[in-house]
């Protein structure tokens, strides 16, 4: 019987490759945002050009319109924040600008809680809008005779949404009807694509996986004056969920890499930050294994690109 370590490499790949392909979905993620800063008019680069001795053709310059530490405005963008890392750790990564893969099974709850992520940023856009005259008149002080009443909409509503879809990422099949060479010509290229998405996911588990634990490694070894390091809770949690993300959208490919995420999570398993801060003796030996775990995820990265999958000739 054939198991996945006996395996070549091409054809894990391969077979990585085209579960991925009918398993999972093509989202991408789209913001409209209103745009906090403004180049100068060519008046204002020659005149603040005239102050360096400079020419305005070869200064480049601009304004920021509105305070963006305000609390109001630090909110907005604090939800965008949720909404990218919400879709990034749900998904893959796909070779185009803007698309990653979510599993077809996870769309319904892609779906609800991209809505709820939505209704929250509408929200926050609603609160900043409140203290948009206050935003404005601090404007006005702080940017002098660059002010322009222009620049400043009557509105912040509105102009900071989130949308989703779905894009085929498949040839169309009307091509194959139309000119079946072309139409086998793009088939090569999504597979290609999907080839590449199967690589780039092995890297960025790979290579947040290596993080996390050279970070947690740090924390338990080192020392400060003497004493040893503080970390956060948030140095185990997060390791914690990279295996529970790990899990559920791992592709498979690289079974070093499945083995270390397995030791790494025996590890750490039913160990409490706390008690790590109170039991040196537990410290120093999750330490120890963590830095055996380390050493050979770094030698992984370094061979990593050996590893490249490749498809195999037809």
């Amino acid at each position: 019987m054939t198991t996945l370590l006996d395996m070549p490499e091409t054809e894990l790949g391969t077979d990585a490759a085209h579960r991925m392909r009918t398993t999972m979905t093509a989202a991408r993620l789209s913001f409209t945002w209103f745009g906090v800063r403004k180049s100068l008019t060519r008046e204002q680069k020659e005149q603040a050009a005239d102050s360096f001795g400079a020419e305005g053709e070869f200064l480049s310059a601009g304004k920021k319109l509105i305070d963006t530490q305000h609390p109001k405005f630090r909110a907005v963008t604090a939800v965008r924040s949720r909404t990218v890392n919400y879709w990034k750790g749900l998904s893959l990564p796909y070779p185009e600008t803007g698309i990653r893969l979510i599993k077809q099974n996870a769309l319904d709850e892609f779906a609800r809680h991209m809505s709820g992520l939505r209704q929250e940023l509408e929200e926050a856009v609603v609160q900043l809008d409140e203290h948009y005259d206050e935003l404005t008149r601090a404007a006005r002080r702080r940017l002098g005779s660059l002010y322009s009443a222009a620049d400043y909409p009557v509105s912040l509503q509105g102009l900071f949404s989130v949308d989703w879809d779905f894009p085929s990422v498949e040839p169309p099949e009307y091509l194959q009807r139309l000119n079946p060479e072309l139409y086998e010509q793009e088939c090569e290229r999504v597979r290609s694509r999907f080839d590449e998405a199967v690589r780039l996911a092995e890297a960025a588990f790979t290579d947040e996986f290596a993080q996390l634990v050279s970070h947690l490694c740090e924390r338990l070894n080192g020392e400060a004056d003497g004493r040893q390091k503080v970390f956060r809770n948030s140095a185990v949690d997060n390791l914690r969920e990279f295996f529970e993300r790990f899990r559920s959208l791992n592709v498979g490919t690289n079974a070093e890499l499945d083995r270390l995420v397995d030791q790494a999570q025996q590890v750490v398993s039913g160990v409490r930050p706390q008690r790590l801060r109170d039991n040196s003796e537990l410290r120093q030996n999750v330490a120890t294994k963590l830095s055996g775990v380390q050493s050979v995820l770094d030698g992984l990265l370094v061979d990593r690109p050996r590893r490249n999958i490749i498809r195999k000739p037809r």
